[in-house]
């Protein structure tokens, strides 16, 4: 899946590529039993070979749980500890307060479950504040023994999904967007690194001067970013950083190869509460935009209010540049 998703280098969702991998995922893994807290339409965890569970003959592997997310999660964590399954659902990344109890139990209990969390950021746009996750990116990252991935595009969604089945005794959350994302251009050892949970997406000549790191829908800022830099003759790199626990995991000097401590000038680029990337750009430093909840007119208006605009970016890339300068 992870192949196909980088031959077809398509431009979507990322929880529209969460979808396309789920259909080539559940006829082949018959122990998969998803469902939805009655967002099925729209968090994309109904695939064609997906069966309605009949309550009279009990077959089936798709179960739809109604509004009730911490009830959905707790199902799910009896399907994993009774054995046989690999239990999977969806709702907003927003509504992952509702199942807060059940995913810490169940990173407690050291359990394989998957959610697949979508409408990730303030790029939700007209849903408005109620469907603005801002703080809970942060909630799950400090959650022990709980991966968190936000992939960028297609295929960092499908080696998130492939990294979900492989944690035996992990639950992971699939952070997904609502907005179409670019596809990204990847070398075959780029593709292997994404395993890593950050690797260097695009690279500089030489050392670099500054390091950009991003998530799920800010990457492709980043990346926009980094080309007028260099356009601007400094040297940036940009690292892709889909899932920080597996990132945290690898050995020392994997992890100096992709931020090394010797370049201190970092900017951190999410669309959520800023504090979490602290420890990746330094205290004191820049890291990245508080979120907001606020009503407009479209996501777009979000994204330029918040400043995460290439502008806004280069003009903090700049002052880090010159404070490394004196």
């Amino acid at each position: 899946m992870v192949a196909e998703a980088v031959s077809k280098a398509e431009t979507t969702a990322t929880r529209v590529a969460s979808k396309k991998t789920l259909e080539c995922l559940v006829p082949r893994l018959p122990e998969l039993v998803g469902g939805s807290a009655d967002l099925t339409g729209s968090v994309g965890t109904l695939t064609s070979s997906s069966v309605h569970l009949d309550i009279q003959s009990h077959e089936g592997n798709y179960i739809s749980y109604g509004v009730r997310e911490f009830g959905m999660s707790a199902i799910m964590n009896g399907f994993a500890l009774h054995g046989g399954f690999i239990p999977y659902a969806g709702t907003f990344m927003s509504f992952a307060d509702q199942a807060k109890n059940a995913l810490r139990l169940a990173a407690i209990m050291g359990i394989r479950s998957v959610w697949v969390l979508t409408h990730d950021s303030i790029g939700v746009g007209e849903d408005g504040p109620t469907h603005q996750p801002v703080e809970q990116l942060g909630m799950l990252r400090l959650m022990p023994n709980f991966n968190l991935w936000r992939p960028c595009d297609t295929v960092e969604t499908a080696v998130a999904w492939r990294s979900a089945i492989e944690s035996v005794h992990t639950p992971t959350g699939l952070s997904l967007s609502r907005q179409n994302l670019p596809f990204c251009q990847r070398s075959d050892a780029q593709v292997a690194a994404i395993a890593r949970g950050g690797y260097v997406l695009r690279e500089c000549d030489g050392t670099p001067e500054i390091i950009l790191i991003a998530t799920g829908s800010e990457v492709s800022l980043a990346l926009e970013a980094a080309d007028q830099l260099t356009a601007d003759g400094r040297k940036a790199r940009v690292v892709s950083m889909p899932c920080a626990e597996i990132f945290d995991a690898q050995d020392a000097a994997y992890k100096e190869s992709v931020l090394p401590r010797g370049v201190r000038a970092r900017i951190a680029i999410e669309a959520a509460a800023a504090d979490y990337w602290r420890k990746y750009v330094g205290a004191g430093r820049r890291g990245g935009r508080h979120g907001a909840l606020w009503r407009v007119r479209s996501r777009q208006d979000y994204f330029e209010r918040l400043g995460f605009t290439v502008a806004h970016v280069l003009e903090l890339a700049e002052d880090l540049l010159q404070q490394g300068a004196k």
